[in-house]
Parts: C-alpha cells; sequence; structure tokens
C-alpha cells in the first residue's frame, strides 16, 4: 500500500524538486553584478555602433574593414606591442616563429626589372629540380615576372604555398628558355647567420632572431665550435629583434651555472612566474662577449639582462631597444589572431627594462630613429641612467626602464652615410655588380678554398672598380661625389657580397667582420 502511495506522489516530489533547483539557481545568478533573474544581456555600444551603421548608414560600407579598424584602434589605447593580425599575414607570422616556411628553396635579387637566382638553397625543392644560380625568372604559373616592376614581396607571394602543391617557373638561362615544374616543399629558415672561429681560441655567432628551432641550432654551433677548441665567444644580437622567450631562456642556461634566476614574468592576470637555470650548461667558464644594438629587442633583452645582471658577460655597443613586455597570441573566429600583452618580465636584480611608452606608438618608435640617427655620440645616451638603480653581485650599476645600457658604448658609422652612397645600395647597382662579377668568375672558389683565405687575400682591383663606376654613372650616380671613405665602405661590401654568393652568410659575415669596429673592440677585451 505504502509503495503505492510512493508511485502516485514521486512524479508531483521530482517537479517540485526541479522547480526549487531552477529558483536556488536563478537565486545565486543574482548575487553576480549585472545579471537578474530573467535579464536579457545588452548590447554594448561597439555592437549598437557597428549595427547602426550596417542598417542604417548612407553609403555601402565594408564591415570587415571597420571592425579592423575598430580593433585597431582600441589596441592603440593600450601599448605598442599589442596587435590584431588579420588571416592574410598570420600564416607568414606563423611561420616565422616556427622558423621555416613552404616553398621552392631559392634566393633572388631584383635588378632593372631582372630577377636573378643568387642562391639554390641545398637539398631543396629547387636543386632537386634543376635550378642554378645564375638563372633569370621570366614567367611563375604563366604569370610574367621580367621586364615589369614587380615587388619581391609579390615575387614571393608566387613562389610560396602550401606543401606537396605544384609550381611551374619559366627561366632564361644562356640563350634558352627552360620551364621547370616544381613542388613546394619545408624550407627552414636559420636564426643564426654564421657561426665560426675567428682565431684559434675565439668563436663568433651571430644570432637574427628566437624560433622554436633556436635553441637546437645555437646547440649544434656550440657543439661544432667546441670541437675546434672554443675558449672566448663573440655572441652577435645585434639586429636581433626577439621573437620566442622559451628558446632565450634555454640558451641563456646554457652560460649559467646552478639555479641562477634568468627571468621572471608576472601580470595582473598573470601571477608571478621565475624562469630558472636547470641544467649543467655547455658554456658556463670562458670570456662571453655580448654584441648589442637599437634593434635588439625582447627575448635579446631577456637573454643580455640575466647575463649582465649575474656579471657572466661584457655588452658592447649601443642600448638595447627597451622592451619588456610578454605577449600571447590567440586565435580569432576570423582565422586571425590577437597578439596581447599579458605581462612584463624582470631581468634577476628585478629591473624592468620597458621604455615609457607614455606619448603614444608613433613617439614610442621615433625614439629609436632619433638613437640610431645620433648613434655617432656615445654621450648621447644618458636617459638610459635616468631609472632606478640596480647592483649586480660585484657592484655594477645597472638601471632600469631604458633597455640594457652596454658595458662599453660604440658609436657607429650610421652617420657617415652619404646620399649618393644610400642610392648606390638602393638602386641595387652593388648587389648586381656583384652578382656578375661572381657569375663571370666561377673559379673564386679554387683560388680562395676558405672564407678566411678570401678575406685576408682577395682585392678589388682597378680595373673593377673602374668598371663598377661606369655602371654607378649608367644608374645615375654622381662617383665625384663619392669621398675616399666611401669608396673603402663600398669596395668592403662589395667584397662581402661577393664571399656571400660564393660561400653564403659564412663568407658576407667573416668579409665584414674583419672591417668591424666593434668586434676589433670585442677582441681587444678578450685578449
Amino acid at each position: 500500500m505504502n509503495k503505492q502511495k510512493i508511485q502516485v506522489w514521486l512524479p508531483l516530489l521530482l517537479s517540485i524538486s526541479m522547480i526549487g533547483g531552477i529558483f536556488i539557481g536563478f537565486k545565486m545568478r543574482d548575487n553576480i553584478p549585472g545579471k537578474n533573474f530573467f535579464s536579457i544581456e545588452k548590447a554594448t555600444p561597439v555592437e549598437e555602433v557597428m549595427e547602426l551603421i550596417q542598417k542604417k548608414y548612407v553609403d555601402q560600407v565594408n564591415m570587415k574593414n571597420l571592425a579592423d579598424t575598430a580593433i585597431d584602434a582600441m589596441l592603440n589605447k593600450l601599448d605598442p606591442h599589442s596587435l590584431y593580425i588579420p588571416p592574410s599575414r598570420l600564416e607568414d607570422i606563423n611561420d616565422e616563429i616556427q622558423g621555416n616556411f613552404y616553398g621552392i628553396g631559392i634566393e633572388f635579387e631584383i635588378y632593372k626589372d631582372t630577377l636573378n637566382v643568387i642562391h639554390v638553397l641545398k637539398d631543396g625543392p629547387g636543386e632537386k629540380s634543376g635550378l642554378l644560380a645564375g638563372d633569370k625568372l621570366i614567367r611563375v604559373n604563366e604569370i610574367l615576372v621580367a621586364g615589369k616592376k614587380i615587388a619581391a614581396d609579390s615575387i614571393r607571394s608566387l613562389l610560396r604555398g602550401s606543401r606537396g602543391t605544384n609550381i611551374n617557373i619559366e627561366i632564361f638561362r644562356n640563350t634558352a628558355l627552360i620551364k621547370i615544374p616544381l613542388t613546394r616543399d619545408l624550407v627552414p629558415v636559420n636564426s643564426i647567420d654564421v657561426a665560426y672561429m675567428m682565431n684559434k681560441e675565439t668563436g663568433f655567432i651571430k644570432l637574427n632572431k628566437f624560433s622554436t628551432q633556436t635553441y637546437r641550432e645555437f646547440m649544434i654551433a656550440l657543439t661544432d665550435l667546441k670541437k675546434q677548441g672554443l675558449k672566448n665567444l663573440i655572441f652577435d644580437l645585434r639586429g636581433n629583434g626577439g621573437g620566442v622567450l622559451d628558446d632565450a631562456i634555454d640558451i641563456a642556461d646554457e652560460f649559467l651555472e646552478g639555479d641562477k634566476l634568468i627571468t621572471y614574468t608576472e601580470g595582473v592576470h598573470f601571477p608571478k612566474k621565475e624562469y630558472r637555470c636547470r641544467r649543467l650548461g655547455q658554456f658556463e667558464k670562458g670570456k662571453l662577449i655580448v654584441l648589442a644594438d637599437e634593434e635588439s629587442a625582447s627575448a635579446s633583452e631577456v637573454l643580455m639582462g640575466a647575463l649582465q645582471d649575474w656579471d657572466r658577460a661584457t655588452i658592447i655597443g649601443r642600448r638595447s631597444f627597451g622592451k619588456g613586455l610578454v605577449q600571447e597570441q590567440y586565435d580569432l573566429s576570423d582565422h586571425g589572431a590577437l597578439r596581447l600583452t599579458i605581462a612584463r618580465y624582470y631581468t634577476p636584480t628585478g629591473r624592468s627594462i620597458q621604455r615609457s611608452y607614455a606619448n603614444g606608438e608613433k613617439a614610442y618608435y621615433a625614439e629609436i630613429e632619433e638613437r640610431i640617427m645620433n648613434s655617432n655620440n656615445v654621450n648621447n645616451d644618458s636617459a638610459a641612467n635616468n631609472g632606478k638603480l640596480f647592483l649586480s653581485p660585484s657592484g655594477k650599476k645597472l638601471y632600469s626602464g631604458g633597455g640594457i645600457m652596454p658595458d662599453y658604448l660604440m658609436n657607429t658609422d650610421s652617420s657617415d652615410i652619404s646620399n649618393d652612397l644610400l642610392s648606390l645600395y638602393a638602386k641595387g647597382t652593388i648587389n648586381h655588380f656583384a652578382f656578375q662579377y661572381t657569375y663571370l668568375n666561377k673559379d673564386l672558389k679554387l683560388k680562395y678554398p676558405t672564407p678566411a683565405l678570401f678575406t685576408t687575400t682577395f682585392n678589388i682591383s682597378d680595373a673593377n672598380w673602374n668598371q663598377l663606376t661606369n655602371e654607378m654613372q649608367a644608374d645615375s650616380i654622381d662617383i665625384k661625389r663619392i669621398s675616399a671613405k666611401d669608396k673603402q665602405n663600398i669596395i668592403t661590401d662589395l667584397k662581402a657580397l661577393i664571399a656571400r654568393l660564393v660561400w653564403e652568410k659564412n663568407g658576407y659575415f667573416q668579409v665584414l667582420n674583419s672591417n668591424d669596429k666593434t668586434i676589433k673592440k670585442a677582441l681587444e677585451i678578450i685578449n
């Protein structure tokens, strides 16, 4: 009998319990600010404005472009490094972070509407299909690229694509037109420009960025140099704008001993996170010189800050950029991305090296341009010493808020470059001459088996110089205004460009380094 009564009343009891649960749930929701029982969320003013424009505006409007403009306007109110990445740019940016892209594996230069192949990557799709340095590109997938003004970025867009996709290229070689089919494949973009021994004990490594492949590349280079007798290292971070933080931390770990703090990050919504040494480093002893300039930023500054704070390295060059903000990338529904600043990073002593951006993005970047233009005056960098004072373990004075100040400030030759010299480079005259010279002298590698031998023994002859000046005149460059110093700079750069065509970047930087006063200062300190 009792069992029958329970069966009759059970549905009603369950209904009452459900209604009670819903009521309690809504009452709890009422305690959340801005939420009321049965309330409907209102659109934000931004959404209202966008909707009104779409429905009421007098003319047709591209709402996607308008939305992008609104996003940019919002981000401009934050910091200079938070940015919206549209779908059209996202793949290229992600490729840069990953340290590779898909293409055919060639380097080219454009001179007077002619596109010349100057280097074919070893084991790349181009080499496998028979492309050679000296080939002239005529068509890419039936699109004419020769004899017309076409930007280098447009050429790259034609050559790049998804892995495994086909591309047809028509080239001019000697006197014949040749069609070459290729299949796009992985093309690595190396972080290390060059790594070589400058003498029996001192090695040189130049790093151009930090990608997800940088630490692996660095360890391969460092291991190779150690096999050659490395005891001192000159580590060139000039022009390195940063990148992947983790790889910079891993490289710092190779230089610092114990469990030393490398950096820490902290933001309003992100609690403090420390990055410390975790392993036995491969170069914890030995003299270490780091080269810096105004374009050394972000991850480069994390690395330099750790080495400077622990008195591990001597910094030579120019004051670094001053970027102490950490970004995280978030995917968006339009297949673009938001790179948002989420925290600041701090050096081991606790200093932030981020420059002020209170006067807006334009003034923020204008300061860098001004520093570069005035870099011939080493006394013009006192602005870096206006921040809070910190001390390294040895008592070295360090300052926050203005980038990494080198231990030895060096001026540059930027102020000595004449307008005629700039015109020479802008028109590509010197690059084309180097290309033609190398193409006509294919025995250079036999005469000079190593970049080091080429650097010390090869010279530009008077006949070569006269030939170059004829081409300069043809390009409307006034050779009478070329000073003796300009001539020496041109000859050095021409020699470096020839070396690059023969030995790639290894030859290029060995020639340039032989005449680099910052590197000469580094060698002087080591010795």
